[in-house]
């Protein structure tokens, strides 16, 4: 019954200010918007999920570097080259499998006078043994077509709908950029949030129109290694780091020095993340953390401020109540009660409606189009995480205040405050 009464009286005192109420209710949501919506987009960026549901497994080849020991300013930086990463990056000591692919390349695709715009990426046939794509029709090309230069490829689900009209596209003929292919399957679309298996069509790299490819150390490629398992992981980048000396440089009177790594998929991202960090050993894992952690906590200030500010002005305005109500018996734990069931209900109210409004723009941007394929959804551990954060930080803005509005004098809360 007490709750309720408290819950009551809340109701009421929330609605006596309409202002305050809806600033904090404002700061409390749009912190767990914007939270949430982060988040989001990290942990479908990150995670395991399909095509890439061993990436705890994974190390990625991405970035490689050339310099000179005589001019340090001189320096030569791009994705490897798939000369580099057959030669120096295939059977490393404790690799389950590898697979070289291209960057997806933007090109556009004629149908019936129509210009259908895609993302045309280049793999061999380990791609497809290393990734786990959900098909809809047929299946990968193998290895075997990709030596044998078969001209086939795969497609996704959207490129299916706007080349064929959504009519079955298995064994059907495609033309891309320039070339006619067997469509081998249909997969369902990636979002381009996944990086490395991100394309609307994929092709034997073997179909290329050229093969200067195969002799270039530096060019436009990934190279992915499944490790056996997690402990093999530091091996593979030791092993991986032994092999720098045998490197041929292509420009021996400017370079002469190599550098690239094998990172784990939150390696690669700290690298991204902190650019000024880029070439060294330390990835920079620890110091991503930990100022992710700093602004998450920093942003997190903003509905506490407003709470410590709402809670001390309305508890300076009620003090010839709480006068009243002490002069009728009421004691200071029963006050101090009411006055944090008031904050509980306004952080509640403000993760609820954060809830909400974190539902519809993740919404917005799976059916907007803004992140191609994007399939976002509300991650309500961190939800939860985050209100909880919220509620801890209304608590602590209650209590004190609270706590001494309920310890002043019945008489010194009449005249209209604490001393």
């Amino acid at each position: 019954m007490k709750l309720a009464s408290y819950l009551k009286i809340a109701f009421r005192v929330l609605m006596r200010r309409k202002f305050f109420t809806l600033i904090s209710l404002f700061g409390i949501a749009f912190t767990m918007v914007v939270l949430i919506t982060g988040v989001a987009l990290f942990e479908n960026s990150y995670s395991p999920h399909r095509p890439e549901s061993r990436s705890d497994r994974f190390l990625t080849i991405w970035r490689a570097r050339m310099t000179s020991s005589e001019h340090p300013g001189r320096e030569w930086s791009s994705n490897p080259g798939y000369k580099f990463l057959d030669r120096f990056a295939r059977d490393l000591p404790g690799a389950e499998n590898f697979t070289i692919h291209s960057e997806p390349e933007q090109i556009a695709v004629f149908k019936d006078g129509r210009k259908i715009p895609m993302m045309f990426k280049r793999t061999d046939g380990a791609f497809w043994e290393v990734m786990d794509f959900d098909f809809l029709e047929g299946g990968p090309y193998s290895q075997a077509d990709e030596a044998n230069r078969n001209f086939v490829a795969v497609i996704n689900e959207a490129t299916r709908d706007l080349y064929f009209g959504g009519q079955p596209a298995l064994g059907e003929t495609i033309e891309i950029d320039g070339q006619r292919f067997r469509v081998a399957g249909v997969v369902r679309n990636v979002a381009e949030y996944r990086v490395f298996p991100y394309a609307d069509a994929w092709a034997p790299i073997s179909t290329q129109k050229t093969d200067l490819y195969r002799d270039r150390l530096m060019g436009s490629y990934y190279g992915t290694v499944l490790a056996e398992s997690r402990a093999a992981i530091p091996g593979i980048k030791q092993a991986f780091k032994a092999r720098f000396k045998d490197v041929p440089s292509p420009r021996p009177d400017r370079y002469d020095i190599f550098l690239s790594f094998t990172d784990t998929y939150l390696e690669a991202w700290a690298r991204e993340f902190s650019s000024w960090n880029n070439w060294e050993e330390d990835a920079g894992v620890t110091r991503m953390i930990l100022i992710a952690a700093g602004l998450v906590l920093l942003f997190m200030l903003l509905p506490a401020v407003n709470l410590i500010n709402l809670n001390v002005s309305r508890i300076m305005e009620r003090a010839s109540e709480i006068g009243v109500r002490k002069a009728f018996g009421a004691t200071s734990r029963a006050l101090t009660w009411q006055f944090l069931t008031e904050n509980l209900a306004l952080t509640l109210l403000g993760g609820l409606a954060g809830l909400v409004g974190a539902w519809l723009v993740l919404t917005w941007i799976n059916v907007s189009g803004f992140i191609p394929y994007a399939r976002l959804h509300v991650n309500f551990t961190v939800f939860a995480a985050a209100l909880a954060l919220s509620t801890l930080f209304g608590v602590l803005s209650g209590v004190y205040p609270a706590w001494r509005m309920s310890k002043t004098h019945p008489a010194t809360a009449l005249k209209g405050g604490a001393r």
